[in-house]
């Protein structure tokens, strides 16, 4: 009879989730215990320190460099410690997420341009807010769900699922989540039928999506917003987080984007997804240490 051998490498892959997990909590635990500003400003710290050491650090420092060529190595250097001070805030404020108040009088947050909002509402018009990985990103998910209405958000899912599970609970149970992968058409088809309104990140790489521009270089850019928002004849609300002071932000609500209409829809997707990625690249150009430089946006 032949012998059953365990799956060693699945095994391994899993005790590394759960000591990641482990870490991850222990982190999360302590910022939870401390005043928002204060974890915010610790997790900027720590991860200046330690980020710029990390080999990952070389990858934004090529797309840097190849987005911005004038910059010296020195500016270059700066972009990412102060790209690194962002991301650490980012996670540190994730357990206080569920506090943040958008819409408070003299709150964390400033909010601009909601009559775009406001007018798409009273029309009963479906939206699509458009952001980015940019400061903290979770905010224009976040003011979606506080302004009223009813909202699904596609997100990439963390690699480790303990993780991606933490994460969850800290966005809370207002809303939908669905995260990207096979069903996430489906999905996101079903919530537009039944009138809820997508957030969507656009600035990831998609390997099978279609090459669009971006910085100058072709990139290649998944088509699914432009897709959902043709068919469904959406509003697609650009909304640009930034992060002024710490833990304060501006979020504003910008016009909708045009739709193409010739007839011809994969031009039209093309066309919408290149004014989604020239957006996303002003505001980026505005603000470059406050943008996510670590993913492979563009090929090698």
């Amino acid at each position: 009879m032949d012998a059953t051998w365990p799956n060693t490498t699945a095994e391994a892959a899993r005790f590394a989730d759960r000591l990641e997990a482990w870490g991850a909590a222990l982190l999360f635990g302590a910022f939870k215990f401390l005043p928002l500003d204060s974890a915010s400003a610790l997790g900027g710290a720590l991860a200046r320190y330690i980020g710029p050491r990390l080999g990952i650090s070389k990858l934004a420092r090529r797309n840097i460099s190849s987005a911005f060529p004038e910059l010296s190595e020195t500016e270059i250097a700066r972009v990412i410690v102060s790209m690194w001070n962002n991301l650490g805030r980012v996670a540190a404020e994730y357990p206080h997420l569920r506090k943040i108040r958008v819409f408070e009088p003299g709150g964390r947050v400033e909010t601009h341009g909601f009559e775009h909002v406001h007018r798409a509402v009273a029309a009963k018009r479906r939206m699509i807010f458009l952001s980015g990985h940019i400061a903290n990103w979770e905010i224009a998910a976040l003011a979606a769900v506080q302004y009223g209405i009813s909202v699904a958000q596609i997100y990439r899912a963390a690699n480790n699922p303990l993780v991606d599970r933490m994460i969850a609970r800290f966005r809370g149970d207002r809303g939908e989540f669905i995260p990207k992968g096979p069903v996430a058409a489906r999905r996101a088809i079903a919530a537009l039928r039944c009138g809820t309104h997508l957030t969507m990140l656009a600035d990831q790489k998609m390997n099978d999506g279609i090459s669009v521009p971006f910085f100058g270089r072709p990139a290649m850019t998944a088509p699914a917003l432009a897709v959902l928002a043709l068919r469904f004849d959406c509003d697609v609300l650009p909304v640009r987080v930034e992060r002024l002071d710490g833990a304060h932000f501006r979020l504003t609500v910008f016009p909708p984007l045009p739709l193409s209409r010739s007839g011809e829809p994969h031009a039209e997707a093309a066309a919408l997804m290149a004014r989604v990625n020239a957006t996303l690249e002003v505001w980026i150009r505005d603000r470059p240490e406050q943008w996510l430089w670590l993913h492979r946006r563009w090929p090698d």
